[in-house]
């Protein structure tokens, strides 16, 4: 283990171990009731007893949010690339992305539940989670392409390069970090919005994560509900990682060429 590395994990998992040492303490020094605040060993006591349960609902809500990030990238690509290529796209499509990116998820997913079909969740969990990944994949990948160097801009005007060799061999090059860390927080908010459809769904045709959070909570089984966010939250942090990981490596070969 490298120094850097402690360096890095050390002072989060200490901070994490003291706020769940002071969770513990408070929650036997006042006796508070374990539906109200169970302390983190009987959370830990539900994440082992309900693994089983837990994991194949974060299969179910990973399946969900990575189906919606592959959507949201087909859509969002080609779109950007247009927006790119043609100012009268951008500014045609440029509010509508903007409309889609402020208005909150919460107030569509009833909606999409109807429209998906009551006995069809996931189409509604899919779709939700498309639409929260994709304007951060869209606003990176196109404010990417505005921004290669001026200089090689010139360069090909002097060469009379064609819109699609600017396109592919000066703007898209240049717009890889950018697309890279769209993709990246698109894919923590396709977690979110997929969260949020299967809520607004309220029934057991899709039991993800989430439902398994509205189902403990209803029934006062706190620990339950600590322990499906657990699960939650390890599965965001671990794709977040993984992404992270991934956007390293290829920015390295980026780099590299």
């Amino acid at each position: 283990m490298t120094r850097d590395f402690r360096a890095r994990l050390l002072p989060p998992t200490l901070f994490i171990l003291a706020i769940v040492a002071l969770w513990e303490i408070a929650c036997r020094a006042g006796r508070l009731p374990v539906y109200l605040v169970p302390p983190p060993s009987a959370v830990a006591l539900a994440l082992i007893s309900q693994a089983g349960p837990l994991f194949g609902s974060a299969l179910l809500t990973l399946g969900s949010a990575l189906s919606a990030l592959v959507i949201a990238i087909a859509i969002a690509v080609p779109l950007a690339l247009l927006s790119a290529l043609s100012p009268t796209v951008d500014r045609a499509i440029k509010p509508v992305a903007v409309t889609l990116q402020v208005t909150p998820i919460v107030a569509v997913a009833p909606l999409a539940v109807i429209w998906a079909g009551l006995d069809h969740p996931e189409r509604a969990t899919t779709a939700l989670a498309a639409l929260a990944a994709f304007f951060p994949i869209f606003s990176g990948l196109l404010t990417g392409l505005k921004s290669a160097d001026p200089d090689l801009e010139r360069l090909f005007d002097l060469y009379q390069a064609s819109a699609l060799q600017r396109l592919f061999r000066l703007r898209a090059p240049a717009a890889t970090p950018f697309a890279l860390e769209g993709c990246k927080i698109g894919l923590g908010l396709s977690i979110i919005g997929a969260v949020v459809a299967e809520i607004a769904a309220g029934s057991g045709g899709s039991q993800g994560l989430a439902w398994r959070i509205l189902q403990s909570s209803q029934q006062l089984r706190t620990a339950e509900t600590f322990a499906a966010l657990t699960a939650l939250a390890l599965l965001a942090v671990g794709l977040n990682a993984l992404a992270s990981l991934g956007e390293v490596y290829i920015l390295r070969l980026w780099r590299g060429r």
